[in-house]
């Protein structure tokens, strides 16, 4: 797999970076989907589980470097990554995301801005990392303002049984700790160029974070569609929160995505980065 692969829209030099692999449970990944339709697409190990990237996005901006999500990180124990079969470990200690950046020619402190989708741990994992002697996490991105939805921030604070798994707390908490939040609460132009779009349905703030200039438009769509093989409309995640809302925002973001061609760039597809969205019928396919 290549760790860095780059486009252009207008003006902007954007970058995928490779943040590492995770493995989860196929069923939970296709929902109400039937296995016999799912394996073929993404075949499943020995536990049941398939093959997901945890794919990042890099934006060279005159504002400074934008990263979209920051992969799960280096703060979780050998339990942990056993159960979501995290691989994300780097050269000398770093890890996958810190190399991908290197090989962009970056390094953490670089970054100006992170925009998190959502505060799930393989999206935000990354916004901290151990410290080497012993204290509470760091920032991983030590000159970053970071960008969420003031609602998600609130919602991951306050857990029950069904999402506490997914909301860590060393994750976001010590952003909070050393006042580096900037809390959005409308969609709108973020940045020049960076866009912000509500995508509720996966849980009810996820955003999609859509690069727009010179005409054209690159959409991150992270959990609404977390791989290739999610676009057909009905093929959503047993993880999702509000499964029905997820069908209605996928279809409102992919009559926009066909209509103007956007290239929709794939969080967790480990072979396919990114594809312009093409109407065939009452399909999207992907262009390549």
């Amino acid at each position: 797999m290549t760790v860095v692969q780059s486009f252009t829209i207008g003006d902007l030099r954007c970058h995928t970076l490779e943040g590492g692999l995770q493995r989860l449970d196929g069923g939970a990944m296709f929902g109400v989907v039937p296995r016999v339709l799912w394996e073929t697409k993404a075949p499943p190990d020995e536990r049941h589980r398939i093959r997901l990237a945890m794919r990042c996005l890099l934006v060279e901006h005159p504002d400074g470097l934008v990263l979209v999500d920051t992969g799960a990180g280096n703060k979780d124990d050998a339990a942990f990554r056993d159960i979501y079969g995290m691989e994300n470990a780097g050269l000398r200690g770093a890890t996958q995301l810190e190399d991908a950046l290197a090989q962009a020619g970056f390094a953490p402190a670089d970054v100006r801005w992170v925009i998190n989708t959502h505060l799930h741990f393989d999206h935000a994992g990354g916004n901290t990392r151990l410290d080497p002697a012993g204290g509470p996490p760091l920032l991983s991105f030590p000159n970053a303002t970071y960008v969420v939805r003031r609602d998600e921030l609130a919602f991951a604070r306050h857990t029950n049984e069904r999402t506490r798994a997914s909301y860590l707390a060393p994750n976001f908490e010590p952003v909070a700790e050393a006042g580096r939040w900037q809390l959005v609460e409308e969609d709108g132009e973020f940045l020049p160029g960076i866009h912000l779009r509500l995508t509720p349905g996966h849980v009810p703030f996820h955003q999609a974070v859509l690069v727009r200039s010179g005409g054209d438009t690159a959409a991150f769509v992270a959990d609404l569609i977390p791989t290739a093989v999610h676009l057909r409309l009905p093929w959503i995640m047993g993880y999702d929160l509000e499964p029905l809302r997820t069908l209605e925002t996928k279809r409102a973001l992919l009559a926009d995505a066909a209509r103007e061609r956007w290239l929709l760039v794939f969080e967790h597809d480990p072979d396919i980065p990114f594809g312009r969205a093409v109407a065939e019928g009452k399909q999207i396919r992907l262009d390549r």
